[in-house]
């Protein structure tokens, strides 16, 4: 029996960890020029004639629908386990909370570093990045859902954002690849991070906490509602960092599309694989998200917009039948226990999003695109003004294997880590329970007892009554 007492050790981790965040906030961060209180002088110098140009007013939009999606929509789809809501979205507001920090410090020593100061100036696009930042390690909580401790989770978050952060500046900066709404960096790399953790971390006898390893009707129903939010605001996550202009607006379009045409071919898959035609909530959920996944990449380029119909459906159809038939293999075969099944949303949509968009890129021409949108678009400019489309296909497509291998090796590491018998990670079968690290009051067993209770009042009283 493991001992699942974490009285000292989450306190300790949270404790520690938020004062070296101030600490290191102190030391390293700083508003920018358009949050600063010398924002009027900033107006003056660059000629600016209206506040309304501050990028706030741009980008706080695309901000807030993507705030959303990490608390409410990565929250509420992790509540479908029938003893295990309160950890789905629970944990995942801890983990978001710590992730978005350190994300803020991670990246910004590789990005926005001022190195004339020392420096990180931050405005509202940085607080986008930090979100998408831990995005990738929300993904990998879905493969360990039920499974892990809370400290746990926080070790996955420091690990998974600082790996994000190398993996980011690699992909986007040294390989110059365009990813804006993260197949590669975020949906890929969160992945095959988490499916790596959840493969070091196997389970032998999971099957003795088989009983909660499932929904009930209501659990469903709330987890529904975290599908319902990412399918709504998806297209602001794909088109939040694109540039202002034609890229933003093409960007949220082949989104909105995608997820369109993703929800018919999941449903008609689903239908099919049952007997009798009956649909399964787990694919209508989950399945239904991957075209936003996989038009993740390609989704700022000039794919059109049957073409993004056509990723939509093809990733509708994958994404199912990994559902279907991938899942139990990999659990079977390869003994990798996958909780949400993230194997079949994020890490084969985003692998699958990286390659489109090394395709699109690669058929890119001045003929679809114009000259000067060729060099919008890819941003030919500086050191890469002589970048063919070609070479940058061929980028693109390094940049994913890049994701795929850092999830991976990352992953396989840090599982490693967490099999250190300190966590107070919960037993085989004592998991997908809420009760082992929440207060829990009135659950279905006691609401079972009370019902007995009242049948045997009643039962009594009738006996009484008939003597």
């Amino acid at each position: 029996m493991k001992n699942t007492n974490v009285r000292v050790s989450l306190p300790a981790v949270c404790f520690v960890w938020q004062i070296a965040m101030i600490v290191l906030f102190g030391v390293f961060i700083r508003y920018n020029p358009e949050s600063d209180a010398h924002w009027v002088e900033h107006m003056r110098t660059e000629n600016i004639s209206s506040d309304i140009e501050n990028d706030f007013y741009y980008r706080y939009p695309s901000f807030q629908d993507v705030h959303v999606m990490i608390f409410v929509g990565f929250g509420f789809l992790m509540t479908f386990l029938k003893r295990y809501s309160f950890g789905g979205v629970g944990f995942n507001f801890l983990i978001a909370s710590f992730g978005l920090q350190w994300a803020l410090l991670m990246q910004g020593w590789f990005h926005f570093l001022d190195h004339s100061t020392g420096k990180i100036y931050i405005g509202v696009e940085n607080l986008i990045n930090a979100d998408f930042c831990c995005a990738g390690s929300l993904i990998a909580y879905g493969a360990l859902l039920g499974k892990v401790s809370p400290v746990q989770l926080m070790v996955v978050t420091l690990f998974g954002v600082t790996l994000f952060a190398v993996e980011e500046y690699i992909i986007l900066h040294l390989l110059h690849c365009r990813d804006a709404g993260g197949s590669m960096v975020i949906h890929a790399f969160g992945g095959y991070y988490g499916l790596a953790i959840s493969w070091v971390l196997y389970r032998p006898n999971l099957h003795l906490s088989k009983r909660l390893n499932g929904s009930v009707y209501h659990s469903d129903v709330f987890a529904m509602i975290g599908t319902l939010f990412l399918w709504m605001f998806w297209p602001s996550f794909n088109s939040a960092i694109t540039d202002h202009g034609d890229g933003q607006h093409r960007a949220a379009i082949n989104t909105y599309l995608a997820l369109a045409s993703t929800v018919l071919t999941t449903v008609a898959i689903s239908s099919m694989s049952q007997k009798k035609g009956k649909l399964d909530m787990v694919h209508i959920q989950n399945a239904t998200l991957a075209g936003g996944v996989a038009m993740g990449t390609a989704a700022e380029f000039m794919i059109s917009p049957y073409g993004s119909l056509i990723v939509g459906f093809c990733t509708g159809i994958i994404s199912t039948f990994g559902y279907l038939f991938v899942t139990p293999f990999l659990e079977n075969k390869l003994k990798l226990q996958d909780t949400c099944g993230v194997h079949n949303l994020h890490a084969v949509p985003g692998m699958l999003g990286g390659f489109i968009g090394a395709i699109v890129a690669a058929a890119a021409s001045e003929e679809v695109y114009s000259r000067e949108g060729l060099i919008d678009v890819f941003d030919f400019e500086g050191k890469h003004a002589n970048r063919t489309v070609g070479t940058q296909g061929g980028y693109q497509a390094a940049g994913t294997c890049v994701a795929i291998a850092f999830g991976l090796v990352g992953g396989a590491i840090v599982g490693f880590i967490l099999k250190f018998p300190i966590w107070g990670d919960p037993a085989d079968d004592n998991c997908y329970d809420d009760e082992v690290y929440w207060e829990v009051r009135l659950d279905h067993r006691e609401l079972r007892a009370m019902f007995m209770c009242l049948d045997i009042l009643s039962l009594r009283k009738a006996f009484i009554s008939c003597m």
